[in-house]
């Protein structure tokens, strides 16, 4: 009786409704997937109802050899996840901010101007600082957040008596204020003078103490980060045989700093000069096996092994002869190096489009691979030929790795924390991040799409055919309830009359 009083009107409204909260399930689960990589229900399922029932996390570990196993993971996997500054990042005033004015874009995020600010404090303050105003202010500057308050603290360090040997106010202002690199370059030459006598008299006085050793160690930082600056001001204008020259000088000068990867600098600015055999000499002391790698580092060895046969190579007339030695080199050049940072490829191919490099990177990830693609892609373009034995071998790679994040060929396995470090890093809101190895979607977020799609075409055949349906789902319903209607028969035959009636009144 409950059947035959449903019109159709109910079936409309039945599925119409399915198919709406189906759909917004839909689209939750998949914006939810495309920022955090994940399913929101698998989540929720996996973190609070798989405890409630009783379930046992299968990555708990059992003994204190599996505890120790994984705490060796956990180490590597945060030295692999270590955010590194851009050894060619731009400049805030000449560069990032004519983007933001041109595009109404903000090319940086903020975690990524947090680290710099970070860095700003670690490189560019001692303990000291607040024994002279300049530094003082200059110590607070480095904290502010608003980039106008920054530069007003650095004019008004300059602006006190015998403060114009603050040199870190100069290249607050070279890096935020100046609009153009020629007006950079003006003002950390002021902060090199300025630089370099802080520098002679902190190194007069480095033993007396403690204090003395830590200004002395700032006004070391000071004065390299100026001069790598300068030397790339050069290589922005033009003036690249001079940046070389000062880069190599810096070098010598002091070999003990590599945390400001001037070896990346200097390869960039060779293969510009197309000077191969200096770029070769230089990876063959920096391409060391106790050495961090760089996608820098990786790809530009695989240019000059590319390089030797490139011009010459076809994959018809390999396929037919085989490759020669030389071009198997290439080959496994350009495995070690997709191996090492996947995501390079495609923006050297053209596959995705290039943004401006982040201030800061993640080894082996999109924002390394963006970093070195916005300088390098030129240098490859350059090389007749690279890009097509690019082309024709990257993908291989993959075969050797099927498994990237359980065990690798030639590195560790690629780390699961990239991702999330990347998205930290780039302005996703105009850039797709690039994953590695690419997730495949959900099942929850099929079973609503399959779903949604079922429901709402019932939804219409329904309204367009309401009679038809109708009798379609009296019919379906009539299938679906008769084991029931069969056994209740069959119960109702064996038992008492006057128990079945007592049962069908409760």
């Amino acid at each position: 009786m409950f059947l035959n009083t449903l019109t159709p009107k109910f079936y409309v409204a039945l599925t119409g409704t399915s198919s709406l909260i189906s759909g917004l399930i839909l689209i939750f689960e998949w914006w939810y997937f495309r920022k955090y990589g994940t399913s929101f229900i698998e989540q929720v399922s996996v973190s609070h109802l798989r405890p409630l029932l009783g379930g046992v996390d299968s990555t708990t570990p059992s003994n204190s050899n599996t505890s120790n196993g994984e705490a060796d993971s956990n180490r590597q996997s945060v030295s692999e996840c270590k955010v590194w500054r851009n050894p060619l990042n731009l400049f805030r005033g000449a560069e990032y901010n004519r983007y933001t004015w041109v595009t109404g874009r903000e090319p940086l995020t903020y975690y990524d101007m947090n680290l710099s600010a970070q860095d700003h404090q670690t490189f560019f303050t001692c303990d000291s600082d607040h024994l002279r105003p300049a530094d003082a202010i200059m110590q607070k500057a480095w904290r502010e957040r608003n980039p106008q308050a920054r530069i007003s603290a650095a004019h008004e360090a300059l602006e006190l008596e015998e403060s114009c040997s603050c040199a870190t106010a100069y290249i607050l202002l070279a890096e935020e204020e100046a609009t153009t690199i020629m007006e950079a370059e003006r003002l950390f030459k002021q902060a090199l003078k300025a630089g370099e006598g802080c520098y002679r008299r902190s190194q007069q006085l480095q033993h007396h103490g403690t204090q003395y050793e830590a200004q002395h160690r700032r006004d070391t930082n000071v004065l390299v980060y100026i001069k790598r600056r300068l030397a790339m001001c050069s290589r922005k204008l033009g003036r690249t045989r001079e940046a070389v020259k000062m880069m190599r000088d810096l070098m010598k000068e002091f070999p003990l700093l590599s945390m400001f990867n001037i070896h990346e600098n200097l390869l960039e600015s060779l293969l510009e000069l197309q000077n191969y055999a200096d770029v070769q000499a230089v990876l063959a002391k920096y391409d060391d096996i106790s050495l961090p790698k760089s996608a820098t580092i990786c790809y530009t060895a695989a240019l000059l092994k590319a390089r030797a046969v490139s011009d010459k190579f076809s994959p018809e007339a390999a396929s037919r002869r085989g490759l020669s030695t030389a071009e198997m080199n290439a080959v496994e050049a350009i495995h070690r190096a997709v191996e090492f940072n996947p995501h390079v490829p495609k923006y050297l191919l053209e596959m995705k489009s290039l943004i401006l490099p982040p201030e800061h990177i993640l080894k082996r990830g999109d924002s390394e691979a963006i970093a070195y693609a916005f300088f390098h892609l030129q240098h490859w373009k350059r090389v007749e030929g690279a890009l097509n034995l690019l082309h024709c071998t990257w993908e291989g790679t993959f075969r050797m790795i099927p498994y990237p994040l359980e065990k690798g060929h030639l590195f560790y396995p690629y780390p699961i924390c990239t991702e999330t470090a990347d998205r930290e890093l780039l302005p996703t809101v105009f850039h797709e991040v690039s994953v590695y190895p690419k997730k495949e979607l959900p099942f929850f977020i099929l079973f609503t799409a399959g779903l949604c799609s079922f429901t709402a075409m019932l939804a219409l055949l329904t309204h367009q055919f309401p009679e038809l349906m109708g009798v379609f789902a009296k019919a379906f319903l009539s299938t679906l309830f008769a084991p029931l209607n069969f056994i209740m028969e069959k119960v109702e035959s064996i038992l008492p009359s006057s128990l079945w009636h007592q049962l069908t009144r409760i």
